[in-house]
């Protein structure tokens, strides 16, 4: 869930270093819907310095704060490191900017694709495409494709679930405005109301607390937060995604953005040279281990 979504979390060298041939077992992706779908304007040009941006010569781009791994590193989005923050800079090389042309600005997950003018060019923050989000704002063609997780505390009842069924009798939680809360509330449906969070940090300390039985998160950010923050939980298991709509996550911009077909392009040409494949390579966990629930 970031979300996107969601994370604080330090120590990031943990899990940088199981990313390896395991990595992310999630399906290779065609590309998520067109940009035509999101209702994007079209520019006469994608050619570097042709673009019309928030500032001239410039690509302003947003994300939470604080900016959590393993999607960033040391809450630093600047610095490159970490899966968005180098999707960002690679989409930006692609549009013609130079890594000094990329200026970050704070905004926070809802406010991203919440109704109303951006004054970002496009936001990064694990925000998953949906034709609901897409009322309010355009969403680029999808640079990840994601699973959800389920985190427990390795003493928990939770722990041992095997099925959606095993974890109805829980209490569960989530950030709100989440595709995590969705699935809880979608495919589990638990018997109790789940517990909603503003932010995953305060998910993770009612989790170590006992306020929660478990938390569903996006799976790379589950075996980070089980690898580096709380070694005490351990991943119960990831959602199949077989039948299902693909989930992945888009780039943010403003509705009728003329930058959002330039900005698809950037994406699908970097899934189609690898280039989003060996970036997930560097910077997210390995998620080969984790059970399917069903």
């Amino acid at each position: 869930m970031r979300p996107r979504h969601s994370l604080t979390l330090a120590a990031a060298s943990v899990l940088v270093a199981l990313a390896a041939s395991g990595c992310a077992p999630q399906p290779e992706s065609t590309g998520g819907p067109s940009a035509a779908a999101s209702g994007a304007g079209k520019p006469a040009s994608c050619a570097p310095g042709t673009l019309a941006t928030e500032a001239k010569g410039k690509l302003t781009v947003g994300t939470d704060t604080p900016a959590y791994a393993p999607w960033f590193q040391d809450d630093d989005p600047a610095n490159g490191k970490g899966y968005e923050s180098a999707v960002a800079y690679a989409v930006a090389r692609k549009l013609g900017f130079a890594e000094g042309d990329v200026v970050w600005q704070k905004v926070a997950f809802n406010n991203a694709f919440a109704p109303g003018e951006k004054t970002f060019d496009f936001d990064i923050n694990q925000v998953s495409i949906s034709e609901d989000r897409r009322k309010a704002v355009d969403l680029s063609t999808g640079y990840y494709d994601v699973r959800q997780a389920v985190i427990a505390l390795k003493t928990s009842k939770a722990a041992k679930a095997t099925s959606l069924a095993d974890l109805k009798g829980a209490k569960l939680g989530a950030q709100v405005g989440t595709t995590s809360l969705d699935v809880i509330n979608q495919q589990i449906k638990p018997a109790q109301q789940p517990a909603v969070f503003q932010k995953n940090d305060l998910a993770k300390a009612a989790l170590k607390n006992g306020q929660v039985d478990a938390i569903v998160v996006d799976l790379p950010t589950a075996f980070y937060i089980t690898g580096a923050e709380v070694p005490e939980a351990e991943v119960v298991g990831q959602f199949d995604t077989a039948g299902a709509a693909k989930e992945q996550f888009g780039l943010v911009l403003d509705k009728g953005s003329t930058l959002t077909s330039c900005v698809s392009r950037a994406v699908d040409a970097l899934r189609k040279d690898g280039t989003l494949a060996a970036i997930e390579k560097q910077w997210l966990s390995e998620a080969a281990g984790a059970p399917v629930l069903k």
